[in-house]
């Protein structure tokens, strides 16, 4: 589904973010992307969502090179991708309901997709009965669960979550990777960049190690990927 060939990211002020990546991610898989700060997860995340072009090499979505794909059609690439960030990104002028609702009428859903979808998302999210409530009256663990939900609602085949738990407590944070894990065994491919220790070591994910913008280490249950 996802390919990176060769990929190097390179700045005008010299800094190299990412140099000769090779990555092979196959549908449904589920992968943590390690590193210190400045390793370069954020830029391949930026990379893979169009926000930024690589300098060499190529990146692959679904069968297409992302170079090809024209400035017009760049919105329907992301919608192929539902994303969650640490800072959550909420509209706080508009209700959980509103939020939610937002992912859908980007992409034109009908009334009947939108409540039927919304109720689903809710539930899997444990927020059936607070969608009324604005951002700003929730917790910080359930403003995450707002910003999941409005990620999985229009049913991407692709989430990307940076740094979802970095701000929520371990009891909080559990919660968050139980519903990324359940979407993922529907089939859904997950990348998610994060820098605790705790929930990689016990996930048995496959997890890719970045350090000075190089894959350093690609490894399942002790298996080791070619790169």
């Amino acid at each position: 589904m996802i390919k990176f060939e060769n990929v190097t990211k390179s700045y005008d002020h010299g800094v190299i973010a990412l140099s000769d990546v090779n990555i092979d991610i196959n549908n449904g898989e589920f992968i943590f992307f390690i590193g210190p700060s400045g390793s370069g997860k954020s830029t391949l995340l930026k990379l893979l969502l169009k926000e930024e072009v690589p300098s060499e090499g190529k990146i692959i979505v679904d069968g297409r090179d992302l170079a090809t794909i024209r400035e017009k059609d760049i919105p329907y690439l992301r919608r192929k991708m539902g994303c969650v960030f640490q800072d959550f990104r909420l509209l706080y002028d508009r209700t959980v309901y509103e939020n939610i609702v937002f992912a859908l009428r980007v992409i034109e859903a009908s009334d009947r997709e939108i409540k039927s979808q919304v109720a689903h998302v809710l539930e899997l999210v444990g927020l059936t009965g607070q969608e009324n409530k604005y951002p700003n009256q929730l917790s910080g663990g359930e403003q995450q669960r707002v910003g999941l939900a409005r990620a999985l609602v229009t049913r991407p085949p692709i989430v990307i979550a940076d740094e979802p738990t970095g701000n929520l407590d371990s009891e909080t944070a559990d919660e968050i990777m139980r519903i990324l894990y359940e979407v993922n065994t529907r089939g859904t491919t997950v990348l998610m960049v994060t820098h605790s220790k705790e929930i990689v070591e016990k996930s048995h994910k496959r997890v890719i190690t970045l350090s000075k913008g190089k894959i350093v280490s690609d490894t399942k249950g002790g298996v080791t990927y070619g790169n």
